[in-house]
């Protein structure tokens, strides 16, 4: 028998979907972006750099800042998480001192970190105000039940 999640037992007939967070979902696609961002960028320093560094290095540095980057869309929601992804922008900024493009690559994706983060929060009020609103049109407007 399959075992069932929490949010799977606690479900009843009848109970309002949760809805999911627009800052949360905007901010793991900049973070998924990013990985795939950081995996070419390995490449291109792998390429590059070859004769001037460790090749292992560049290539285990690239893919761990690859898979840190995908794994920080798990921890987004959590009250550290932006910070998280604050750090992570620092650092692909920082990846310009192998390569210079990144600097600039680095900055765009910070950019994009600060407008998902922003506009989500901004989505996540809306919605919540919305949703508030609809709940007392819905309490002061009772359906009547179909015969």
């Amino acid at each position: 028998m399959a075992r069932l999640t929490k949010a799977q037992r606690a479900w009843r007939p009848g109970m309002p979907k949760k809805r999911r967070s627009t800052k949360v979902m905007f901010a793991s696609v900049v973070l998924a972006l990013e990985a795939f961002v950081a995996f070419f960028a390995t490449l291109a320093v792998f390429g590059l750099r070859a004769k001037d560094m460790s090749q292992p290095l560049i290539l285990v540095a690239g893919i761990v800042l690859s898979i840190v980057l995908i794994s920080a869309c798990a921890f987004v929601s959590r009250k550290w998480g932006p910070t998280l992804g604050w750090i992570l922008q620092l650092v692909l900024i920082a990846a310009g001192f192998l390569e210079p493009m990144m600097f600039v690559i680095g900055v765009l994706f910070a950019l994009a970190w600060w407008y998902a983060l922003r506009t989500g929060i901004r989505i996540d009020r809306e919605n919540a105000r919305r949703d508030r609103e609809q709940a007392e049109w819905d309490q002061s407007h009772p359906t009547k039940p179909v015969n």
